[in-house]
């Protein structure tokens, strides 16, 4: 028995491993049936894995740690998305529900569109008949020999009516005669007060307002409305019982669409349980007047 051969105990000898072929080195074996380097390894596997360096840092990877980083930036990134994604949904339905919202005239019923056309169509004939007053007016005043007589009549044309619009005149004309009823509740200041800039807005010219005991009060620029103690109201420091009356100058139909517009003066009133009766009249006598101011520092020009 040769010296490669050596004892196993059962009386054969254990056949040599068989010697790894020559070659250049690190060169694999080129023969199709050579078995695998590593399985020629004279190490166990155990031993090559203990021998064996880490995966990371044989494959030059960076520690698992640097992981942690980039995980947070794309979870902050992500969560940026997330924010102005929720900010353009927002921005979206505010303007679906700002453009879907119908407007007070898209929801009024075709007649009061018919009633508030006509109040428009009433404004501009009056506005276009001021103008043509106006513009003949100033060719009066250029008119030459006639250039005087007519700048007295127009000074004292307008002095009536900033007489009227003062409340040191009376006035006569077509208007309305507007009563307010309270039912469970008593009548506002504020509704009165609605009611006479709703009439302003319509043109009227002059109006004055009277309690259940014939008090009356001119109603003028200045005048002012409010709840008094224990009941009624004050009207320029003036105490008025309801119910109340206002005698107005001024187009009737016209005042009439305005004080009946949706959500106005008689909804307003009939909502609080009251009422608001409206007549035309053919001739409303504005008779109660206004003292005049005082002027502490102003005065004419010669």
């Amino acid at each position: 028995m040769s010296e490669e051969h050596r004892e196993t105990g059962t009386g054969w000898p254990e056949p040599a491993e068989p010697a790894r072929p020559s070659g250049p080195a690190g060169e694999p074996d080129p023969r199709p049936d050579a078995p695998d380097p590593d399985e020629l390894s004279p190490l166990t596997p155990a031993e090559r894995e203990a021998d064996a360096p880490p995966a990371e840092e044989s494959a030059g990877e960076e520690p698992s740690g640097s992981a942690a980083p980039v995980s947070r930036r794309l979870t902050s990134a992500g969560a940026m998305i997330a924010v102005l994604l929720a900010l353009l949904g927002f921005t979206l339905v505010v303007q679906l529900k700002t453009t879907s919202t119908d407007s007070s005239l898209t929801a009024t019923r075709e007649e009061d569109l018919v009633r508030i056309s006509s109040d428009l169509d009433s404004r501009e004939r009056r506005l276009r008949q001021d103008i043509a007053a106006l513009e003949d007016s100033q060719r009066q005043l250029r008119s030459g020999e006639q250039g005087r007589q007519a700048a007295l009549d127009e000074a004292t044309r307008r002095a009536d009516e900033l007489g009227i619009l003062a409340g040191t005149l009376p006035a006569v004309g077509p208007g309305l005669s507007v009563r307010f009823v309270g039912g469970g509740k008593a009548i506002a200041a504020t509704r009165i007060l609605d009611a006479v800039q709703e009439l302003r807005g319509a043109g009227a010219e002059a109006m004055q307002i009277a309690g259940s005991d014939g008090a009356a009060v001119r109603v003028i620029a200045s005048t002012y409305f409010v709840d008094a103690q224990g009941g009624g109201l004050m009207v320029d420091g003036r105490r008025l019982t309801g119910p109340y009356t206002i005698l107005v100058i001024g187009d009737s139909a016209t005042m009439r669409t305005a004080l009946n517009i949706p959500g106005g003066v008689v909804a307003s009133v009939a909502d609080d349980g009251g009422n608001v009766i409206v007549e035309d009249r053919e001739a409303v006598e504005v008779s109660q007047l206004h003292a005049p101011i005082k002027l502490e520092h102003a005065r004419p020009v010669s």
